[in-house]
């Protein structure tokens, strides 16, 4: 599967997992060792659920080719084609395309529920919080927004990490990459994930300008999704603020900027 002269070259975009491109004669792939030392309260590392959701969605074209997974002592690795293409960084229409035709997904996978509506989102919200030592919890807890949207029951699978360095651009189209925390929830989840004021900052340097979000919220073709996000849309930014407030607090001090502009959109 691999020579024993091959080549491996260490990838830095992922900011939890040990990842290697493996050069020999093959095609490039991609070796990912997960860490589970760090239980992150928002983004799960799961090396199954990411076998799994490259298995189930292989004939879309949206994400890379499953070569392989399995254990190695007490840690779980998964090998497959490298995608071709760089990180994302503009033209939001085409991602809000790549989100809506994998939400529109027929696909029946063992994943975890995700958070639907405002109680779940709460709820989340405020147990990340707990686990926040410094006073500015107590600012964000103040700031939880009051009001009431129900769950949906359209739910799908979604990626539950598009971030922009999660989406490599090419002259093939767009792929999907790191899908170590699906879910089975609302839509709204990716699209928050996505147009996150805190992630656009850390992946690519910048929030989203108003033009470029009513671009991708158009563009994603779903009134009432984009509608449902519109409305759930305090809450997204709230949770995240107290994300960012918990990384922060942990050893990745660049969350603090992303903790800023979250409450800002509060």
């Amino acid at each position: 599967m691999i020579a024993k002269d091959a080549q491996f070259e260490t990838l830095y975009g992922g900011r939890t997992n040990q990842v290697w491109k493996v050069l020999d004669a093959e095609p490039d792939r991609v070796l990912k060792f997960y860490r589970s030392s760090l239980q992150n309260p928002l983004f799960r590392n799961d090396a199954q659920l990411e076998a799994a959701c490259l298995h189930a969605l292989a004939a879309t074209g949206f994400v890379p080719r499953l070569r392989a997974s399995g254990r190695f002592g007490p840690d779980r690795w998964v090998f497959y084609d490298h995608a071709a293409g760089t990180p994302w960084r503009e033209g939001t229409a085409q991602v809000a395309e790549l989100l809506h035709n994998l939400h529109t997904q027929e696909v029946v996978l063992e994943v975890p529920k995700g958070c639907n509506g405002s109680v779940d989102l709460d709820h989340h919200g405020t147990r990340i919080l707990k686990g926040c030592r410094s006073e500015l919890s107590a600012v964000l807890a103040d700031c939880k927004p009051g009001t009431q949207v129900p769950p949906t029951p359209r739910v799908c699978l979604i990626h539950g990490d598009p971030v922009a360095g999660n989406i490599l651009v090419s002259s093939a189209g767009l792929t999907l990459i790191d899908w170590q925390c699906p879910a089975m929830g609302d839509p709204c989840e990716d699209l928050a994930l996505f147009l996150s004021p805190a992630m656009q900052h850390l992946y690519r340097g910048k929030a989203l300008s108003p033009e470029e979000e009513a671009t991708f919220l158009s563009a994603y073709d779903s009134p009432q999704t984009v509608r449902r996000y519109l409305a759930l849309k305090p809450w997204y930014n709230w949770r995240m603020a107290a994300y960012c407030l918990w990384r922060a607090e942990n050893g990745a001090p660049a969350y603090r900027a992303g903790f800023d502009l979250e409450v800002a959109a509060l």
